[in-house]
């Protein structure tokens, strides 16, 4: 399948911040198993390029995959290297969006402002991470939405999750990025697909 068909068949991207090669297997698969169709690997994770290559070869076109906190161009080249298709930011840095464009790779730049907001999809993204979304809240995002373009999907990432996915979505929020409502180094496979199915059910909800 292709990204952008992925993405609207689940547009929710797990972040696996501190996610381990020896337990990227077991944990994607579990999230995969629940409906999760986009997963990342911060790049501030132990050995985060074995365990991209790892996912790579596990899904294949099945799944979209790649990394998180990706900040300089050569980290681009690195995880496309890796097999990532998938590249996330936390900020807006034109090169590394244009570098991830170039690679073919979905490119979600975080945002904060409209004018990172426009800076990010003159680079070439064509979709946008609202983060941390909390602090700002949906009056934010809402201000923000009467600008942007209206093709133009916005991630919320950072305080959203399962309890209150709902109203992000009303707001106009097109997907999500959930950290810790779905993983975390001591959570159990059992308990990283019971929490996937819990945050799917919400999603679709």
């Amino acid at each position: 399948m292709t990204a952008e068909a992925l993405l609207q068949e689940l547009p929710i991207v797990a972040i696996l911040r501190g996610v381990t090669p020896a337990r990227v297997e077991g944990v994607a698969a579990a999230l995969f198993e629940a409906g999760i169709r986009a997963i990342e690997v911060p790049l501030n994770s132990p050995q985060p390029f074995k365990s991209i290559e790892a996912l790579a070869k596990q899904f294949g076109a099945r799944c979209l995959t790649g990394a998180g906190t990706v900040l300089d161009t050569a980290n681009v080249d690195r995880v496309a290297d890796a097999g990532g298709t998938l590249l996330v930011t936390p900020n807006t840095n034109p090169a590394v969006i244009a570098r991830g464009v170039q690679k073919a790779m979905t490119v979600m730049p975080a945002f904060y402002t409209p004018s990172e907001g426009f800076l990010a999809l003159a680079a070439g993204a064509r979709y946008l991470k609202l983060f941390p979304a909390a602090t700002g809240g949906i009056d934010h995002l809402k201000a923000m939405l009467a600008v942007l373009p209206g093709d133009v999907a916005v991630y919320a990432v950072g305080g959203v999750g399962a309890g209150n996915m709902r109203e992000w979505k009303a707001a106009g929020a097109k997907g999500f990025g959930l950290g810790s409502d779905l993983f975390k180094p001591d959570f159990t496979d059992a308990e990283i697909a019971a929490r996937a199915r819990k945050c799917v059910a919400a999603f679709r909800g």
